[in-house]
């Protein structure tokens, strides 16, 4: 049993409700009820009864007074931990976001420097989903995630940086034409778009198919959903289809990367925080990356 999949039967166990549950959790219903059944094999009997309305059975509700003492006792430990490291060198523990500019990680770890010269910087890399579940666990101090990104009000957010989005496709897709010259995004209408998973970053991903229909291109989603860097593995051997990327992309054989005519498709970095900080390293680095970082 992974500390996640009991933190998740407890948040299930408190709203005795898959959909609410999986939101405050920020994970698919799917998702939790398959991991609830991973759980439910290793133990070797139903935790919940389903129908007609979820409800804990006896191995439930004892897993979920023992879970949330295991959680409590975890807490606890992190905590004392800590204390006790903080008698050392400050870490920063960064949510590193999947495909963020390389840049941006590098500036955040001047400032750290800068502000508290003996720290160091520990980082964890995930998508906008995970980084927000990281925050919650209290594995990372700091997260960067992709802007827009409902969070709960236990949360603070603010943007970082932003970066122009256009179109990245095979040299022998048909709207290839002129590497970097502009494309009218009615242009896309029709087209075949490789995209992130939904899950991973739900703001963003609805954010951006609206706007690019707002501007004439209802392109079609492509039933494969893939990470930055693996669609940029698969798109040259696919002429059929597009993908979306920053200018970053130019210059990678077999792809050409045109901008989108206005630059309709933004990006927007926010790095994202527990609004509570317990650490007073943390919160006077904090005070320190919000009046240096600035969205560009």
């Amino acid at each position: 049993m992974e500390l996640r999949q009991l933190r998740y039967f407890v948040v299930l166990a408190e709203e005795l409700h898959f959909r609410r549950a999986a939101e405050r959790l920020f994970i698919s219903t799917p998702t939790l009820s398959q991991q609830i059944k991973v759980l439910e094999r290793e133990l070797g009997g139903p935790l919940l009864v389903r129908e007609p309305r979820v409800e804990l059975t006896a191995a439930g509700a004892v897993l979920l007074r023992s879970g949330r003492n295991v959680l409590r006792a975890m807490d606890e430990a992190m905590r004392e931990t800590r204390r006790a490291a903080a008698a050392g060198a400050p870490v920063l523990r960064l949510g590193l976001l999947n495909g963020v500019p390389p840049w941006l990680p590098a500036h955040i770890g001047g400032l750290l420097t800068a502000a508290l010269p003996d720290a160091r910087m520990v980082l964890t890399g995930g998508t906008t989903a995970d980084q927000v579940r990281f925050l919650d666990d209290d594995e990372v101090d700091l997260a960067l995630v992709r802007a827009p990104v409902e969070l709960p009000e236990r949360f603070a957010q603010r943007p970082v940086a932003r970066e122009e989005l256009g179109v990245v496709m095979s040299e022998r897709h048909p709207l290839a034409g002129a590497a970097a010259a502009p494309l009218d995004p009615a242009e896309l209408d029709g087209h075949e778009l490789i995209l992130f998973s939904r899950e991973s970053a739900a703001g963003l991903h609805n954010s951006l198919l609206r706007t690019l229909a707002d501007h004439g291109a209802a392109v079609r989603l492509s039933d494969s959903a893939m990470g930055h860097a693996q669609m940029l593995a698969v798109l040259p051997s696919r002429p059929d289809v597009i993908g979306l990327s920053s200018s970053r992309v130019n210059g990678l054989a077999g792809l050409v990367w045109r901008p989108l005519r206005g630059a309709p498709l933004r990006v927007t970095y926010a790095i994202a925080w527990r609004a509570a900080v317990r650490d007073p390293a943390v919160a006077a680095l904090l005070a320190a990356l919000a009046s240096e970082l600035s969205p560009e």
